[in-house]
């Protein structure tokens, strides 16, 4: 399934419904192998982590948006989930997100501009 701007903008959407925060998305679209689009996204706390993650799992599906691949729960400081070749999305607590610095990571990546839509 090929993403739009629209499907992206509804996943925004829907982290925002859980209060997820500090929400970048890269096109990775000729540098990764793996996938095209990264969402990396803060959750204040793991139990906040795990609700986004909830959320997300019900929502996507819906979406058409496969759930390929699922990891970091229970501990919930750093949940991957992983919606095969188009699309990854990493929840992480602030100290998890500090640490690792995925943007840099991928500093070669466009960080698309999105808005969160109705939906």
């Amino acid at each position: 399934m090929e993403l739009d701007h629209k499907m992206l903008n509804q996943v925004v959407g829907y982290i925002e419904d859980k209060k997820g925060g500090d929400i970048t998305l890269l096109s990775l679209k000729g540098i990764s192998v793996v996938t095209d689009y990264c969402f990396i996204v803060t959750g204040n706390t793991a139990t906040q982590v795990k609700a986004i993650t909830d959320h997300l799992e019900e929502k996507l599906p819906e979406m058409g948006i496969p759930i390929i691949h699922l990891e970091g729960l229970p501990e919930a400081k750093w949940v991957l989930m992983d919606c095969g070749g188009d699309l990854v999305i990493h929840i992480m607590t602030p100290d998890q997100r500090e640490f690792y610095q995925l943007e840099r990571l991928w500093k070669d990546a466009e960080v698309v501009a999105l808005e969160a839509m109705k939906h």
